[in-house]
């Protein structure tokens, strides 16, 4: 049986009990819940930090109960039932999974007896009472009890019992024995709370010592402020507080909080358990710039030599960078759109943040969000849990200093969502310039104003972004770079970062044209320069072996001479070439087509292949094909049917088998269906297509070729894979603007409308 199941620790539980619950008990799950729900209680054996458990820290024994009512007050009535005995229990992900079984009890003690033990009990108690203050409310609390069971549940915060003796109550099977422990708790209650008013009755003899020591108190709290003053470098925290919250800046709200919170800690004193928590909070928020920054002029002419100094190429890019910065100058403040960069790995998208930073004179911070699941990530978590700390967002903003950095939120595309909240509606609130100058964490629980910081996003593909947080950016596409472009980045950042990172002195290891050329073309295949760096960095650490060995490291030697890495010698340095699939085909066979891809790491070309064999009309789709991608292919087998009705009678008494290698990658989108189409037809016709041709466009049942996506990135794999000539769709002409020069001089690009256009070029 599924089952809800909560932790709780050191709780008096017994069966056929009503408990009242807040909703924070729940720790945010209780939203997951409804009215007359079974869920289950299984006992911690000690305290645990968040929801981080392990099948040890768990009783054997737990309890089942059912959810009587939710209030709007935040009040959860639950009702229980049975003890049960946990079987096997799982955690992953915070969450808890157990079979269970109910475990009886030994009915040892009559019904009679056990009414006469509780009235004896509750007796004891009334009598108890009587002669306190509160004697009339707790006469009125004890009376509404029903049994020794209720009785012992709302009395368990009075009874000095630990978590194992109340874990020992409810796992104790024989009523007798469980009524004999719950009858010695509560006498020992009473005899407790005898000492502690006949204490409370001789300490009023003291109450004129203490009216004496808080004087004490204030004039060596006065003292201390004489002596902080004449000796601040042994200034006290509370001193040391007072005069950070003086000088922050900090808004209204703000101000009082921290001090009221510097008053708790005052009044804690350095041995209280509570003292550390609250010099943490009191560190966090007086580290935060809270002064409204200056606007610095911006010299667009410095940003844009800034820009083209740390990246080659990104033209548009680098122009709308420049368009906002331009925006900024004009208002003198923060303004214009959030700024979300999208492309492939190792495009630059991050390190252009930091370029931007550099040339608006800025702190500069990066933040991580991919994998994040937690909504407290962002939010930060109240300061009610154990180990409460500041969302990213105010950690990050303490790590910079000031008020105004330029914020690189990255990989906003992989964020994740489960019970703990959805991390991208937190972010909703952070990049909304209408509501972020507000912007609460939750740990602060004070607004803090983020209007001020330049937010720049980065993701890999917007397909994962929720339409709402897509909404508040502006998206800005970074294409894949030409072996053009990757051969400058290399000259001029990839291989002098590289030997810097070495060791390698300038002129000790020389890198040819003709080898770099190689290595982009041959070891290489990637929309970015990652793998181009990478391979780099192997070529100079192999080199500095050499060099090492030589002696020519070392700078107080002349012996060894410079390396010079060629095409010759190139595989000694970095191993033989890496074979990839990225290949036009070698020989043309009927039924088979080069089709291009779009993919988060950049273009690619798939080959579909399709091949008749005996049997009775069936169709057979290989190599992980989505939804969109077999609609495709329904599509394509019609039209085909429709444009060769003689020839695809062939298809009546044969199976079609279609296949997109590689098998073991997911592939799916609708711009396949002119490459579908055309090789559906060449199979049934028996024409092959020739290799050097590779198309991409989405097919209509009509026959029409319609616009898609990607379009640079695809033509550059096919330019890389030594495709000659390309279709695409009419409609994408204009984004054609987009692709580089060179990538176009290489290619023939046809623009078609019609699928028959198509067939007419290639199968006559």
């Amino acid at each position: 049986m599924t089952m809800f199941i909560q932790p709780v620790y050191n709780i008096l539980l017994l069966p056929d009990v009503t408990y009242y619950f807040k909703k924070d008990f729940f720790a945010g799950k209780i939203d997951r819940l409804k009215e007359g729900e079974d869920i289950l209680f299984m006992m911690l054996r000690n305290e645990t930090d968040g929801n981080h458990f392990q099948a040890s820290d768990f009783y054997p024994i737990g309890l089942s109960a059912r959810i009587e009512n939710i209030s709007e007050e935040d009040v959860v009535q639950i009702r229980t039932i049975d003890r049960v005995e946990i079987i096997d229990p799982v955690i992953f992900g915070g969450e808890i999974q157990a079979s269970f079984t109910v475990r009886p009890s030994i009915e040892d003690l009559p019904e009679k007896a056990q009414q006469e033990e509780f009235t004896r009990l509750r007796s004891s108690l009334l009598k108890f009472v009587q002669g306190y203050q509160w004697g009339l409310w707790a006469r009125g609390y004890i009376l509404q009890r029903k049994n020794i069971y209720d009785l012992a549940s709302a009395l368990s915060e009075y009874l000095n019992l630990t978590a194992e003796e109340k874990y020992e109550i409810l796992a104790a099977d024989s009523v007798q024995a469980k009524y004999e422990l719950i009858i010695k708790a509560v006498n020992e209650f009473m005899e407790v709370a005898k000492v502690s008013a006949e204490a409370q009755e001789a300490q009023k003899d003291g109450q004129e010592q203490l009216y004496r020591e808080a004087a004490l108190k204030k004039q060596i709290d006065y003292l201390q402020k004489e002596l902080d003053d004449m000796h601040p470098e042994n200034v006290s925290d509370v001193r040391k507080f007072e005069k950070k919250i003086r000088q922050s800046g900090m808004n209204k709200e703000a101000r009082k909080e921290a001090e009221k919170i510097l008053n708790r800690m005052r009044q804690e004193g350095k041995e209280s358990h509570e003292y550390g928590l609250l010099y943490d909070y009191l560190d966090f928020v007086t580290s935060l710039s809270w002064k409204p920054p200056k606007f610095t002029p911006i010299d667009l002419n410095r940003a844009e030599q800034i820009l083209n100094e740390d990246h080659y190429g990104l033209k548009k890019v680098k122009e709308r960078i420049i368009q906002q910065l331009a925006v900024m100058a004009l208002n003198r403040k923060q303004y214009g759109s959030i700024l979300l960069f999208v492309g492939a790995p190792g495009t630059g998208k991050t390190s252009i943040g930091q370029s931007i930073a550099r040339a608006l004179d800025r702190e500069y911070v990066r933040i991580s969000l991919g994998g994040i699941r937690d909504e407290a990530e962002i939010r930060g978590h109240r300061r009610t849990y154990i180990g409460a700390m500041p969302g990213r967002i105010m950690e990050g903003m303490k790590r910079s200093g000031v008020s105004n950095p330029v914020m690189v939120l990255d990989e906003v595309d992989k964020l994740a969502k489960d019970y703990g909240g959805d991390p991208a509606s937190a972010l909703l609130e952070v990049l909304d310039p209408e509501q972020n100058s507000t912007f609460t964490d939750h740990y602060m629980n004070v607004p803090y104003d983020l209007s001020n910081v330049l937010f720049v996003c980065t993701a890999n593909t917007v397909d994962t972004i929720p339409e709402p947080l897509l909404n508040r950016m502006e998206v800005i596409t970074f294409p894949g770079y030409t072996a053009v472009e990757k051969y400058q980045i290399a000259k001029k950042h990839l291989i002098p970062k590289a030997l810097d990172t070495m060791g390698i002195r300038k002129g000790l290891l020389r890198i040819t044209d003709g080898a770099l050329r190689q290595i982009i073309d041959e070891y290489t295949m990637e929309a970015g320069v990652r793998d181009l760096k990478k391979n780099i960095e192997t070529l100079c650490r192999t080199a500095a072996v050499e060099l090492v060995k030589a002696g020519s490291a070392d700078k107080s030697k002349a012996s060894g001479s410079p390396i010079s890495v060629s095409k010759s010698n190139l595989a000694h340095y970095l191993g033989r070439k890496q074979l990839h699939s990225e290949q036009k085909l070698t020989s043309c066979v009927p039924g088979v087509v080069t089709g291009l891809a779009w993919t988060r790491a950049g273009g690619a070309i798939l080959f579909m292949e399709s091949k008749l064999t005996g049997g009775t009309g069936r169709l057979l789709i290989t190599g992980q094909l989505g939804d969109v991608m077999k609609e495709s292919v329904q599509i394509a087998l019609s039209l085909v049917k429709s444009l060769y009705p003689k020839e695809s009678k062939i298809l009546e008494d044969h199976d079609l088998h279609i296949h997109v290698p590689a098998g073991a990658v997911p592939k799916d989108g609708p711009s396949a269906g002119i490459t579908l189409t055309t090789a559906l037809a060449s199979l049934i016709t028996g024409k092959a297509v020739d290799t050097d041709v590779a198309m991409t466009g989405e097919v209509s049942l009509r026959g029409t070729v319609m616009p898609i996506g990607g379009l640079p990135e695809k033509l550059m794999a096919a330019q890389r894979a030594g495709i000659k000539k390309v279709f695409i769709p009419a409609d994408n002409v204009e984004d054609l603007e987009d692709v580089a020069a060179e990538v176009k001089e290489k290619l023939e690009i046809i623009p078609v409308r019609k699928v028959t256009d198509v067939l007419k070029k290639l199968l006559k």
